[in-house]
């Protein structure tokens, strides 16, 4: 498959279910309402943010595709805390689980790290690419827990 191609579905992937999940989101935001800690970014930067990271995330993995650097392990780790993280706004935004939300965080954490692990025994590029990923997410981790307890 075409280096091009293969770039474009993996970048696309991630966006469309960001953007999916920001769609199914959207009625139930009130990040504006919450009080909130003293470090807590404007509301405006969310989906700047999510799209940097999806587009990376989705950059990261094509290279690993396109250099056929992808296996069963690359793919299920990826897939899995795309769909960890996809779960943490509906359970933070639509149900209200803030603990529980923030518990499932620490899960997303954990496999943004193995997958960084396995990303960079591939290609350590591929690897680095996620670490703004995980750094925002430890970042979220602290939003979460702290709105949890300020509200």
């Amino acid at each position: 498959m075409n280096k091009v191609v293969i770039y474009f579905k993996s970048i696309l992937f991630p966006v469309v279910i960001g953007a999916i999940i920001g769609i199914v989101i959207a009625p139930f935001m009130e990040y504006q309402t919450f009080q909130k800690p003293f470090i807590a970014p404007p509301s405006i930067l969310f989906p700047i943010i999510w799209t940097i990271l999806y587009v990376l995330m989705g950059i990261s993995y094509g290279i690993l595709k396109s250099k056929k650097l992808t296996d069963q392990k690359i793919n299920k780790i990826y897939y899995l805390q795309l769909f960890i993280n996809s779960l943490w706004s509906i359970f933070f935004f639509v149900f209200k689980w803030r603990l529980f939300s923030f518990l499932w965080i620490l899960l997303l954490i954990i496999s943004v790290l193995i997958m960084i692990q396995r990303f960079s025994e591939k290609n350590k590029v591929a690897g680095l690419l996620q670490i703004p990923y995980l750094i925002w997410i430890v970042f979220a981790s602290y939003l979460n827990l702290a709105i949890y307890f300020l509200n």
